[in-house]
C-alpha cells in the first residue's frame, strides 16, 4: 500500500473511519506475539530472519504510540524478524541506556521514538552509537533535525509534516465556526473564546499545531467578516496550556479544564466556547471535565472540541456528539513505512532505495505520512 493512497472515509450519522493499511510479509512463518512488558524491560519476539530490531518508544502509555506499537509488532512478525520493544517512560536517560544495552546485546537495526527529539545532542548521541556499531537507525513520530539525519548514511526519519495537522485543524475549526457561529457564541458577545491544550513545549508537532490551528481558523473567520478567536484568559502570558509532565495526557487536560470551569462559566458570561487539543487524549480529558459540569453529554449544550490523532476514542466521542472534529494520523501507515525501510536495508543495505512512491523530503532521508480528516 503506497502512502499517497492512505485515506479516511467518514460515514454520516454512524461515524466510521477507515484508514488504509496492509502488512508486509515475505512468506516466513509468523512467530507467536510477545506479551506486553512492564516498565522499561524489553519485550522480545524471536523470528526466522537474521535481523534483530530494537524498537524504543518514548512512552507506552501514550494512546497513539500504543497503536503504533501494535501495528509495528505486526509488521515485524510478518517479516519474521527478532524484535525487542523498550519503554522509555518519558525519560531520555533511560532510553539512552536502553539503546546502548540493545546494541551490546546484538541489535542490528534501531527504530527510535525519541523522548527528547528536539534536543540534537541527544538524538545525535543515538546516531553516533548506531554509526559506531555500523547499524541503521530509523527515528519515527517525533521529529529529529535534518542535521542529525544527514550525519549518517544509515539514518532516516518517518513521521508526519508537523505543519499539516495544524493547517487541517485550523480549516476544520474555521469552517465549523462560520456554519455555527451564533450557537457557539454562548454569551452573545460576538467573539469566540477558546482554550488550547498544547501538549509539550519545544515539540515540533505541538508547536505547529498550536500555531496554525489558531492562525488558519482566524483567517477563515476574518474572510467571513468575523472577529478572530480570543484566548479565554486575557491575562495569560501564553496562549496555550502544556502538560507539565510532557505526556500530552487526558489527566492534565481534565485537571486544567476542571479548574477553568470553576471560574469561567455561562453564569459568569465568560464560558470557554471552543476547545482545541493537540492530541485525542487531551481532548478526551477536557470532555470528561465538561461532562462533569453538565456539557458535552450528547443532549444539551456542547462545547466544540477539536483534536489530532483520530483514534477510536475520539471517533466514538464525535459519534456521540461529545466532540466535533479531529485530524487523524495513521498508526498503520507509520508502522508500514518504517518496516519498508527495514526491508530495504535487509534487501540491499540502503534504507531509502524503495521509496519512490512515498512522500520524501528533498535533501534528507525523511518520509512523511499524510494526515486525514475526521469530522
Amino acid at each position: 500500500m503506497k502512502l499517497k493512497k492512505l485515506s479516511a472515509l467518514l460515514l454520516a450519522g454512524t461515524m466510521c473511519v477507515s484508514i488504509a493499511a496492509c502488512s508486509g510479509g515475505d512468506g516466513t512463518t509468523t512467530p507467536a506475539p510477545s506479551t506486553a512488558p512492564e516498565s522499561s524491560a524489553p519485550a522480545t519476539t524471536a523470528g526466522t530472519s537474521d535481523l534483530s530490531v530494537a524498537v524504543f518508544y518514548y512512552n507506552y502509555s501514550d494512546a497513539f504510540i500504543s497503536n503504533v506499537r501494535n501495528e509495528m509488532d505486526a509488521q515485524w512478525e510478518a517479516m519474521g524478524v527478532t524484535y525487542n520493544n523498550y519503554d522509555g517512560n518519558t525519560n531520555q536517560g533511560t532510553q539512552m541506556d536502553q539503546v546502548n544495552t540493545a546494541i551490546a546485546n546484538g541489535a542490528n537495526v534501531l527504530v527510535v521514538n525519541a523522548v527528547e527529539a528536539s534536543a540534537d545532542e541527544t538524538t545525535q548521541s543515538i546516531v553516533d552509537a548506531a554509526k559506531t556499531a555500523g547499524i541503521p537507525v530509523i527515528f519515527f513520530n517525533r521529529e529529529v533535525s535534518d542535521d542529525v539525519v544527514n550525519s549518517y548514511d544509515l539514518a532516516a526519519f518517518v513521521g508526519t509534516d508537523p505543519a499539516e495537522a495544524g493547517h487541517m485543524q485550523g480549516e476544520l475549526i474555521g469552517n465549523y465556526l462560520i456554519e455555527n457561529y451564533d450557537a457557539v457564541d454562548l454569551n452573545g458577545d460576538g467573539v469566540i473564546s477558546y482554550v488550547m491544550f498544547k501538549g509539550q513545549e519545544n515539540n515540533p508537532e505541538a508547536e505547529m499545531r498550536t500555531q496554525y490551528a489558531v492562525e488558519d481558523a482566524n483567517a477563515i473567520l476574518e474572510a467571513n467578516g468575523k472577529p478572530t478567536l480570543a484566548y479565554y484568559d486575557t491575562a495569560a502570558t501564553t496562549q496555550y496550556l502544556v502538560d507539565p509532565n510532557g505526556s500530552w495526557s487526558a489527566a492534565a487536560a481534565q485537571d486544567y479544564m476542571t479548574t477553568i470551569l470553576s471560574a469561567y462559566s455561562e453564569a459568569n458570561g465568560n464560558m470557554v466556547e471552543l476547545v482545541i487539543a493537540n492530541n485525542d487524549d487531551m481532548g478526551l480529558g477536557a470532555i470528561t471535565a465538561l461532562e462533569t459540569a453538565g456539557y458535552n453529554n450528547g443532549t444539551g449544550t456542547t462545547i466544540p472540541v477539536f483534536t489530532v490523532d483520530g483514534l477510536q476514542g475520539i471517533v466514538d466521542a464525535i459519534s456521540a456528539g461529545k466532540a466535533t472534529g479531529a485530524v487523524g494520523q495513521s498508526a498503520s501507515g507509520l508502522a508500514e513505512s518504517v518496516a519498508t525501510l527495514v526491508k530495504n536495508y535487509q534487501a540491499d543495505g540502503a534504507l531509502m532505495s524503495n521509496t519512490g512512491d512515498m512522500i520524501v523530503d528533498s535533501g534528507v532521508a525523511k518520509i512523511r505520512v499524510p494526515y486525514t480528516t475526521v469530522s
